[in-house]
């Protein structure tokens, strides 16, 4: 089969990799037929050290199951499936507490065998916990959509709710990538008041606005906390959404929160050190986010996304085949595309 590997930065191929197969009685092997270019994904393509054979790519997709192991009962051969970013099995204490990202029988996709996104097909250990079943026939329209099930909308919607979104509130986003954009969109169906986004694309702070910002900040730093504060009547927001990652953009939350109000970082950090002690203890301010548990919030989510009342798959400005793997992951690191889905 074909599967797009990373041999170091910014050196991504498509290569001929063994077709997978069941190796557990829990295992199915599913055919992709969509994928897409994580933002995480740009952080091994900006600093990768090189790697002869490289690493294989993707933990975003869907797809249709072509066989299931003698021990799966949830799914079976001719499903389409949503795959969560990580697998799980579902029975452990912590998937029981809907915190599959910590199952004490899962893993990251590459990791224990299990395959990867980007290819053309993929085994999926412990199935029954980790693939959620889309009944019915299904709308190719929908698919964008049912793909940011895999990830980006369930992390946007993990950044509202860790952060207390709720009726009335105000909230910054920071960030106008997709994670960014989802969480604008989470954030207006949690019923915040006011949404401000900050963002200097105006492509991307359009969709925002779409989705639900009131207020669009494109300054960054002093200038930017100096604007929101300004809209906000110098008190700043209930609820800060991170979405990027990088510690000017944790600064710029500290900056923008309410005291007494919330961070919640769903950006990866690509930091080890940051501001918390007398910085967050002297205002009261609450510190959270995290590595979204997707599959807790894919049964929430699909209805809406089946009946069309929420469209999140307009995060996908590009649609590329899996030949043309280098250039989705270098147009989205040139910011000339948004997010790039991918059709192996």
């Amino acid at each position: 089969m074909k599967a797009a590997h990373m041999f170091g930065a910014g050196d991504v191929r498509v290569v001929d990799a063994p077709d997978p197969q069941i190796q557990d009685p829990t295992d199915v092997i599913v055919r992709v037929t969509a994928a897409c270019v994580c933002g995480s994904d740009l952080h091994p393509y900006h600093r990768m050290k090189p790697i002869a054979d490289g690493t294989p790519m993707g933990h975003e997709f869907v797809g249709i199951v072509e066989e299931a192991g003698s021990e799966v009962t949830g799914v079976r051969s001719g499903d389409f499936v949503i795959a969560p970013f990580v697998w799980s099995d579902g029975t452990c204490d912590f998937c029981r507490a809907g915190l599959q990202t910590s199952c004490r029988h899962g893993g990251y996709w590459g990791s224990h065998g299990a395959g990867t996104g980007q290819s053309e097909f993929v085994r999926v250990p412990q199935a029954d916990g980790t693939l959620v079943v889309v009944p019915g026939e299904i709308d190719p329209a929908l698919i964008p959509s049912l793909l940011t099930l895999s990830d980006v909308y369930g992390t946007g919607w993990h950044a509202a709710v860790t952060g207390g979104v709720g009726p009335g509130s105000t909230v910054t986003v920071i960030g106008d990538g997709a994670v960014g954009l989802m969480s604008v969109l989470s954030a207006a169906r949690k019923g915040a008041s006011r949404i401000i986004l900050m963002g200097r694309h105006t492509a991307r702070t359009d969709l925002g606005v779409e989705f639900g910002a009131t207020d669009v900040v494109a300054e960054r730093g002093d200038e930017g906390i100096a604007r929101v504060r300004e809209l906000t009547g110098g008190d700043g927001t209930h609820v800060v959404l991170e979405a990027v990652g990088h510690l000017p953009a944790y600064e710029q939350a500290l900056g923008v929160v309410r005291d007494g109000g919330t961070i919640s970082r769903v950006g990866v950090p690509q930091y080890t050190d940051g501001p918390v002690g007398r910085t967050l203890f002297g205002r009261n301010v609450t510190l959270t986010g995290g590595v979204a548990p997707v599959r807790s919030y894919i049964d929430e989510l699909l209805p809406d996304v089946l009946s069309g009342a929420v469209d999140p798959g307009r995060v996908f400005d590009t649609e590329m085949a899996l030949d043309d793997i280098a250039e989705a992951y270098r147009a989205m690191d040139a910011r000339e595309a948004l997010k790039v889905l991918i059709r192996p």
